[in-house]
């Protein structure tokens, strides 16, 4: 496994060492700034895995490095830790506003160093992995399956069928036709309990199959499908898929690969479900919804338009419920809540109400 290199900006020599030291004993590869502008020019250069900081130094502090990075595309997601000897809550709060993923108040012993590192390069992987699984394109799918041409030729003088916000394209119980492709907007696949009452377990974007399971496994639809918004698909036929999935060997394991995310996937909705409050559902949500299909604004805030009723479906509480977790994460500073649009002041003190 590739070494994690982290980049040290310090401008007390012999705490720098220390860390460049104890960091090297640690397996990281290590490259260390004396000050803020050595640093952002070292980080723009070759950006690392992980920066760690000192807030207070000349010519350029802390919160100077994490503002000039922040504009730069290939620094702008880079986990950033502050080393501070203040500990007013003021100045943590406005570098966890700029975007900071951790604060290490000094003096610190080894392990906090080492543990909020360790923590913070697994949530960056496990971020990417994640959105490298949902935002998997046609594109992507076509390159990774070498001989793909059967393949296109399913998607071949096929007219793509325009759906309007809500309108159903099956129900459960239904037998399945068709092999679904969302060729723009969203669909939503939900269940039902005895009172009536959805909850949402399927979310699919442009570029995503739905509708197999129930073809694969030759029996009725266990959901109901619809329209999260206007969107439009593509409709493959039954005989037409599965003569491609007989013939094909390498698209056969693909849906096996598709499968088996949404096992995995029902088992963390599940996980959250027992174990998560709504408040940490709902930020969950949000701060999914928004690293998918938010939108930033100038202020540097990002923005999600999503009903109540809606993510209360998704989260799996009743509308009233839903709405109080959100008050609540609206009286702490983290959001703003208007008609459909929930704005998220602070994604990464949001993101820490999740560990």
């Amino acid at each position: 496994m590739t070494q994690k290199r982290i980049l040290v900006i310090e401008d007390h020599l012999q705490l720098r060492e220390n860390i460049a030291e104890l960091l090297k004993l640690s397996n990281y590869t290590v490259d260390c700034a004396a000050d803020g502008k050595e640093g952002v020019e070292k980080a723009a250069n070759n950006p690392p895995d992980l920066i760690i900081s000192d807030v207070n130094m000349p010519t350029l502090d802390g919160y100077g490095v994490l503002n000039l990075l922040s504009k730069i595309d290939e620094t702008a997601d880079i986990p950033f830790i502050f080393l501070t000897s203040n500990t007013d809550r003021k100045d943590m709060r406005k570098g966890m506003e700029m975007g900071a993923d951790d604060y290490i108040t000094k003096p610190f012993e080894a392990s906090e160093l080492l543990n909020t590192i360790d923590t913070r390069l697994r949530k960056k992987f496990h971020a990417e992995n994640t959105i490298r699984m949902k935002t998997q394109s046609m594109e992507a799918f076509f390159s990774e399956v070498n001989g793909m041409q059967d393949f296109l030729n399913l998607f071949e003088h096929r007219e793509t069928a325009g759906i309007r916000k809500k309108e159903v394209i099956y129900h459960e119980g239904q037998n399945p036709r068709f092999l679904y492709y969302v060729q723009k907007g969203k669909v939503k696949t939900t269940i039902s309990n005895s009172d009536g009452k959805e909850l949402i377990n399927g979310l699919y974007r442009a570029g995503d199959f739905f509708g197999y399971l129930a073809l694969l496994e030759n029996h009725a639809y266990s959901d109901s499908a619809a329209a999260f918004e206007d969107s439009e698909l593509l409709l493959i036929p039954k005989e037409d898929f599965f003569a491609l999935i007989y013939k094909n060997r390498l698209v056969s394991e693909k849906f096996i690969r598709l499968l088996a995310d949404d096992v995995a996937g029902k088992e963390e909705m599940l996980m959250n479900l027992a174990y998560k409050s709504v408040r940490q559902r709902a930020a969950h949500i949000l701060l999914s919804l928004c690293s998918e299909d938010g939108s930033t604004m100038p202020s540097g805030e990002q923005k999600v338009t999503i009903s109540r009723e809606e993510l209360a479906q998704i989260v799996g509480a009743s509308t009233e419920t839903v709405i109080r977790a959100l008050s609540s994460l609206k009286e702490d500073g983290l959001l703003e809540l208007k008609t459909r649009d929930i704005i998220l002041k602070n994604p990464a003190a949001l993101r820490e109400l999740l560990d």
